[in-house]
């Protein structure tokens, strides 16, 4: 027989796949469409394990789908502009376009080895003129719309990549790509006023019925919004009222003191007039060091310094101590808080090493509380108020309410809603991005760049030094232009654009890759889109989803799309672990799929990462587990030549009343593995499951190798096998079903089941004794739970295991079991 040798059989059919164009896609009315989607990589050169995985599970999906009868759309591209490319340059004396498009050719022909079901023609490269034109024109709508904007701002700062990142880059402290601690500058950025969706970014989570409520828990914490009251304190010796925010208004009696960002405006005013304004700055310039991750952990050492000034609460009258604090930020809420330590623990742990009273506001539903007695806060979300004036004895849940109302009949504050979501900073100080396209004049101001204009193209000649400023500002050539308003000499914006601006629209693109007239038409987007399942990772949950999110609302807003979310469905896969860890260069546990594929092709590669887990956990490598998918498919190929001819001269129905019991076992496993694939890939993402099903009708199947099979079971077993198979395996499906059956398994209609083939007329069940299997026993399948009960224990393997013995009781489970308790 021949051997199998998936080099051959995948070369071959990727160069017929290709030179046919047989995954191109077209818009057809006369089929439902179907929009699947895996996250587009950076162009790093190489793919790993993690692409193999995310890649493997959208093209099951899409031919899948395809077989059903959808019109189904699956495109790829890459994520382009970067920081990666531009330190590449810096480092290897090369520009960053050339070091981009040579690793994008090199994992377009690694992504073409696996066999996916891509529609090239549709590919969207986010450098590329043709794209960044749009994104540049996008930015225009933004602005026009009031959505974009320019301020001075404490930013964060990343030293190594030479640029500011949004908070959503910052992780602990860290810069999410290269880990190198964050530091704060005052600098002019550009904003997109993503606050201004708060609202309906939360209130839509609640229709993204098939995203997991893990994602959705991630973005509605990060949105966070909350309901409470915002009131003023005076300060007289500052000649100003200060605002503060508060979820917990049920606690304003207990305000012992007034914590302070160092940012606060308030700080100059402070220094002014007091004997320690030396010491105050100094504080100051230390903490604006810290991370806003570091300041506000809880975990954190709690930090401040006493200005000598105090202000006034304005529900009891008594005076509050201000303090200027390092657990205090700025850009949330009002910059000032008010410190409730008996019922805060941040305000507690300050309060304790600072000697600043404590007030108890909460007591228990049941018993008292007495400060004296107490170790951290309470901060219990049950009780009712003591010490709290007119309010005492309210439950306080009604007392927040109560309070808020006297506030505002008091007229020094007022019922608000405040947000954790602050606008999405997306200025870079670096070259390998989209130019925004501002053109700044001095008598003009600020000023769009024609849209007949755009692209505004990246230079050539820059200096790709980080600091500051952007290198864009060392080309002459760049930055010098002519004001489009009033004519006169003006400088281009120097800043690029954040690189998730790029991948907040991509999908969008593939949809209309090759307009020339606008980022796409507003027909082919709403017939292809939303995507109907999005995969990717979940490390993206916040950053890449949230602000995709944010643009589709903008650009249905802005009339260029129908619907209200971009993602119907969301499937976040597990990562690839080897060695107890991810794969990571630095820890040398990478395995390459180039390797695997070249030693045992790539329908193992995708087989084995297909089954080795449920999808949406973690994956552990295993070498023996890629060499069993690799033996598994060589026997799909032996079964399958070995009844090659059979086959080919059989009818092309089986009647399965001419079957014998053999045969007809063989159809029932047959037809239940269509229903549990179909199910399990269509309904539940379980691949690992529906591979193992197929696995096992393969042994059902060799049960017949050296046995008579009915010429038209074998033809039905080997057409369903190969079609149910065909998602999974592309290239070994469609070699056997090309020489077996002739055309391409891929053209296929979806295997359905026969629901009458599932009848069993007989089941297995098991004898035990004492709880220990003993026997396994054919009975009839439609046996009640009595009769079954009899007829197994009256069985001569049954009598002859119980004699001598006294019957304690027997237990019945229909269908799978009957336990016989004895003594003696």
């Amino acid at each position: 027989m021949e051997r199998y040798c998936p080099q051959e059989i995948e070369a071959k059919w990727q160069n017929i796949w290709e030179t046919e164009r047989s995954c191109r896609t077209e818009m057809d009315d006369t089929k439902p469409k179907y929009y699947v989607l895996e996250m587009f990589p950076y162009p790093s050169g190489k793919l790993h394990m993690g692409h193999v995985r995310n890649y493997s599970i959208g093209d099951v999906v899409a031919r899948f789908r395809t077989m059903e009868g959808y019109n189904v759309l699956h495109p790829m591209g890459f994520d382009s502009f970067g920081m990666p490319a531009e330190n590449a340059a810096i480092k290897n004396k090369v520009h960053p376009a050339q070091w981009t498009y040579a690793n994008i050719e090199n994992m377009e022909r690694q992504q073409k080895t696996l066999g996916l079901a891509y529609d090239w023609e549709r590919e969207v490269i986010t450098c590329r003129e043709d794209y960044y034109r749009w994104t540049q024109w996008l930015f225009e709508l933004f602005y026009k719309k009031g959505l974009a904007y320019k301020k001075a701002a404490s930013v964060n700062w990343c030293n190594t990549c030479g640029t500011v990142l949004a908070n959503e880059q910052v992780e602990d402290g860290k810069c999410w790509r290269c880990k190198s601690e964050v530091h704060k500058k005052n600098l002019a950025q550009w904003f997109f006023k993503i606050t201004d969706y708060a609202d309906e970014l939360l209130a839509d989570l609640a229709k993204l019925k098939g995203w997991p409520e893990r994602v959705k828990t991630m973005q509605e914490n990060w949105i966070g919004r909350s309901e409470g009251l915002e009131f003023r304190l005076p300060a007289p010796a500052l000649a100003t009222e200060i605002p503060v925010y508060t979820t917990r208004p049920d606690t304003v009696f207990g305000i012992t003191f007034l914590a302070l960002a160092p940012e606060h405006p308030l700080v100059d005013k402070i220094c002014a007039i007091s004997d320690k304004a030396d010491e105050i700055r100094a504080f100051c310039t230390r903490v604006r060091k810290q991370s806003d991750i570091e300041r506000a952990s809880s975990e954190s050492e709690k930090e401040g310094i006493f200005t000598g000034i105090y202000c006034t609460n304005p529900f009891n009258g008594e005076q509050v101590e201000i303090w200027i604090t390092n657990y205090v930020l700025f850009e949330y809420g009002t910059g000032a808080v008010m410190a409730v330590p008996s019922e805060d623990q941040r305000d507690w742990m300050f309060a304790t090493k600072y000697g600043i009273r404590k007030i108890l506001t909460i007591r228990p539903p049941e018993g008292e509380l007495r400060l004296e007695d107490m170790t951290e806060a309470y901060v219990e979300k049950e009780g009712f108020l003591i010490n709290s004036g007119k309010f005492t004895g309210m439950e306080m849940h009604a007392a927040m309410g109560a309070i808020i109302d006297e506030a505002e009949a008091q007229g020094f504050g007022k019922r608000c809603v405040n947000y954790r979501l602050r606008d999405w900073l997306i200025s870079r100080q670096r070259y390998w991005g989209a130019p925004i396209p501002i053109i700044n004049c001095e008598k003009c101001g600020e000023v769009l760049v024609p849209e007949e204009e755009l692209p505004v193209r990246l230079p050539e000649d820059v200096s790709f030094e980080q600091g500051t400023v952007s290198p864009l500002s060392s080309s002459e050539h760049f930055l010098h232009c002519t004001c489009p308003k009033c004519g006169g000499p003006a400088t281009r914006e120097t800043d690029t654009m954040d690189t998730f601006i790029c991948s907040s629209w991509y999908y969008y693109r593939y949809a209309d890759p090759k307009n020339t007239e606008c980022p796409f038409d507003r027909n082919k987007v709403n017939y292809w889109a939303p995507v109907d399942q999005y995969i990717g990772g979940i490390e993206h949950a916040i950053l890449h989803l949230l602000y995709a999110r944010f643009f589709t609302k903008v650009l249905r807003d802005a009339g260029m799309l129908d619907f209200d979310e971009p993602f119907t469905n969301l499937l976040t896969q597990g990562m690839v672990i080897k060695d107890g860890a991810k794969m990571s260069k630095s820890l040398g546990n990478v395995v390459s799929p180039e390797e695997i594929i070249e030693k045992y092709g790539a329908d193992t590669a995708r087989l084995f990462i297909l089954f080795a887990a449920p999808v949406e956990r973690d994956l552990d490598w295993s070498d023996q587990g890629v060499e069993g998918a690799f033996r598994f498919l060589n026997r799909v190929w032996r079964i399958l030549l070995q009844f090659e001819d059979v086959i080919k001269s059989a009818p092309a129905a089986c009647d399965p009343s001419g079957l014998t019991s053999a045969e007809t076992e063989l159809r029932r496993v047959l037809h239940m593995t269509v229903k549990k694939v179909t199910e399990d890939v269509r309904d539940r993402f379980m691949f690992n499951t529906a591979i193992s099903s197929i696995m096992e009708l393969v042994n059902a199947f060799y049960a017949f190798q050296d046995k008579e099979l009915s010429p038209a079971l074998a033809r039905e077993t080997a057409s369903m096998l190969l079609r149910m198979l065909a998602p999974f395996a592309p290239h070994i499906t469609e070699e056997l079903w090309s020489r077996i059956f002739g055309g391409s398994v891929h053209a296929q209609k979806w295997v359905m089941y026969d629901e009458s083939a599932l009848v069993q007329d007989e089941i297995e069940v098991v004898l035990q004794i004492n709880g220990k299997v003993r026997d396994r026993v054919k009975v009839p399948a439609d046996l009640d739970k009595e009769a079954m009960e009899q007829l197994v224990t009256e069985l001569p393997r049954a009598k002859e295991l119980t004699e001598g013995k006294t019957i304690v009781k027997v237990i019945c489970v229909p269908g799978k079991l009957v336990n016989i308790v004895v003594k003696g």
